[in-house]
C-alpha cells in the first residue's frame, strides 16, 4: 500500500513515493509508520564472502581518537548510552529515554523503546552504579511511557517516543521533552511512531524484568506483567503457522504479519516471566511463540526464514541476520546452533574506502556481517546516494560476536574477539564530531560502516546509535540479553 512519507535523513522536504512493501521486520515497522523510504533501482549480483580468519589490518585512523583497552571502549560505549539518555537535561529530569541515534540521521529526539531496552540491559552489564542508575531511569521512562499514553491505559507502548525539542521539516515546532505539559508520554506523532509492535513490546519487557531481578523494584515486574498481558491479548494468532501476529499500527488496526525475530522475543520474555512469577500461563506463552519459530527453521540453509505475512505462508526472502543470531541466544538449541555459522559466512561483508559508495575515510577498512541476503545484491538509493552492498552493519555484528561468545565452541571465541575488534576500530573512526541534543558526543557505535540497504524498505547510516552500541557492550562484557545474569 504505497504513501508518501517524509526522508528524515537530510533537512529537505523532498516527499518519496514508497514501493510496496517487503515481509516485515521489527526495524521496517519504521516504513509501516512513515518514517524512512527507499527507492530501489534494480539489483547486480554481489558474492557473500566469509568472515576473515583474521582481524585485516587497518589503515590510518584519519580523525577520531583511541578507546584504549577493551575496557576502555565499553566503559566510553556506555558513557554514551548515558550520554544519550541525559541529552536534554533542563526538560528531562525525572524518568525518561534515550535519543536513538545522533542528531545527524534526521529523526531528531526519536528514542525508540527497542533501543532504550538494549540501553537498560547495557548499562546493567556495564556495572557501574552510574550506569545502573541510569538503567533505571530509563526503566522508569517505559513505566511512565506506559502509565501515561494520552489515549491508551491497556499496557502498550509506542514505537518511539520523543525526548526534546526540534522544528520539524514542515517548520512545525515541537518544543516539549518527554513528558508532555498535560503530563503524558510526549509519543513520536510527527514521524508516524504510534503503533505497537510485539518485538517493540518484548524486548522492554526483558528490559523490565532485568531489572526486576537486579533491584527486586516490584514496579518493574508489574509493568512486564502488563506488557506480557497485552502481547497475549491482542497478538495471539490462531492461523496455521501460530506465534504471535505483528501487534498494531498507529490507528489500532491489527497487522497480520508474523515476525521471526518477533516470537524469538515473546520465547525469551514469557520464559523470564515464567520463572520470575511462577505462572503457568506464562509458559504456555512462550511455547507458543517456540512453535512459529521452529517453523521457520530451513534446514538446507541452516538458519531460519524472516516469517509471513499472513500467518498461512513462510516469506523466504529476504533472510536476514537477526534470526540466526537472536535465536541461539533465546533458545540456546543445539539444532539450530549452525545458523551461527550460516551468518558469519553467507552474510559477511567488508567495507574498503576505496570501493565505489564505500564512506569510510580514506585508508580505512571495516569487516563484519551485513543485515540481510537482499543487502549483498540491492542498488537501493536514499537521498540520492546509492547503497554500499559491502557496508558493515555493526549492530549486528555485534549481535554475532556476542552469540558466538555465548555458543562458545572452539574457535568462536577468536571469531568474535575480531568481530568485535572491528567495532572497536568503527567506534574510534567513524561517527566523529556528531551530537545529541546539540552536543558533541563520543564513544558510540555508528549503525553501519557505510549506508546500507536492508532489503526490508529502510537502510542504515553512519551514525551513531544507541542499539548498535549497547550490542558492542553486550559483546565486550559477554552478556547474553535475553537471560536473566544469574541464569547465564
Amino acid at each position: 500500500m504505497p504513501d508518501t512519507t517524509i526522508d528524515p535523513v537530510t533537512t529537505d522536504q523532498s516527499h518519496r513515493t514508497r514501493p510496496a512493501l517487503p515481509p516485515l521486520t521489527r526495524r521496517s515497522f519504521l516504513v509501516l509508520t512513515g518514517a524512512a523510504a527507499a527507492v530501489a533501482a534494480g539489483a547486480t549480483s554481489a558474492a557473500a564472502r566469509p568472515l576473515p580468519a583474521t582481524v585485516p589490518a587497518h589503515g590510518p585512523a584519519t580523525h577520531g581518537h583511541s578507546h584504549g583497552n577493551p575496557n576502555a571502549a565499553r566503559r566510553a560505549a556506555a558513557d554514551f548510552i548515558q550520554a544519550a539518555t541525559n541529552a536534554y537535561p533542563t526538560l528531562n529530569t525525572g524518568p525518561r529515554l534515550p535519543q536513538s541515534y545522533a542528531d545527524e540521521l534526521g529523526l531528531f529526539s526519536t528514542a525508540f523503546v527497542y533501543d532504550s531496552a538494549l540501553a537498560v540491559i547495557a548499562l546493567l552489564a556495564d556495572g557501574r552504579r552510574a550506569s545502573e542508575q541510569t538503567a533505571r531511569v530509563i526503566g522508569d521512562g517505559l513505566i511512565y511511557a506506559q502509565e501515561h499514553d494520552p489515549n491508551y491505559s491497556d499496557g502498550r507502548l509506542r514505537q518511539g517516543y520523543n525526548v526534546g525539542p526540534y522544528t520539524f521539516y514542515d517548520g512545525n515546532p515541537q518544543p516539549n521533552g518527554f513528558i508532555q505539559p498535560d503530563g503524558t508520554a510526549n509519543i513520536g506523532w510527527q514521524f508516524g511512531f504510534l503503533g505497537t509492535a510485539v518485538g517493540d513490546m518484548a524486548w522492554p519487557g526483558i528490559a523490565l524484568l532485568q531489572l526486576f531481578d537486579r533491584t527486586r523494584d516490584r514496579r518493574y515486574l508489574d509493568a512486564a506483567v502488563r506488557i506480557g498481558t497485552w502481547i497475549t491479548t491482542n497478538t495471539w494468532s490462531t492461523q496455521p503457522l501460530g506465534g504471535f501476529s505483528f501487534g498494531v499500527n498507529g490507528s489500532n488496526v491489527p497487522i497480520p504479519n508474523g515476525s521471526t525475530e518477533h516470537n524469538i522475543d515473546c520465547v525469551a520474555f514469557f520464559s523470564i516471566l515464567r520463572d520470575l512469577t511462577r505462572d503457568k500461563q506464562w509458559g504456555k506463552a512462550a511455547d507458543h511463540a517456540r512453535a512459529f519459530v521452529d517453523r521457520m527453521w530451513d534446514p538446507v540453509a541452516g538458519t531460519f526464514w524472516t516469517g509471513t505475512n499472513d500467518g498461512v505462508a513462510i516469506n523466504t526472502f529476504p533472510v536476514p541476520l537477526d534470526t540466526a543470531t537472536w535465536s541461539w541466544l533465546a533458545l540456546r538449541d543445539r539444532k539450530y546452533a549452525r545458523s551461527l555459522d550460516w551468518a558469519g559466512s553467507a552474510l559477511a561483508t567488508t567495507d574498503d574506502a576505496s570501493a565505489t559508495n564505500s564512506q569510510l575515510p580514506d585508508g580505512e577498512t571495516i569487516s563484519g556481517v551485513t543485515f540481510s541476503s537482499a543487502s549483498l545484491t540491492s542498488t537501493a538509493q536514499y537521498n540520492g546516494i546509492t547503497v554500499n552492498q559491502q557496508g558493515v552493519w555493526l549492530e549486528g555484528t555485534n549481535q554475532l560476536a556476542t552469540a558466538l561468545l555465548d555458543r562458545d565452541r572452539r574457535g568462536d571465541k577468536p571469531t568474535a574477539d575480531g568481530l568485535l575488534a572491528q567495532a572497536r576500530h568503527a567506534q574510534d573512526v567513524l561517527g566523529v564530531g556528531q551530537h545529541l541534543g546539540g552536543v558533541v558526543v563520543d564513544g558510540g557505535v555508528v549503525a553501519a560502516s557505510s549506508l546500507l540497504d536492508t532489503g526490508f524498505g529502510f537502510g542504515y547510516f553512519q551514525v551513531q546509535h544507541v542499539g548498535a552500541t549497547s550490542w558492542f557492550v553486550f559483546g565486550s562484557t559477554r552478556t547474553n540479553p535475553y537471560r536473566l545474569r544469574r541464569l547465564s
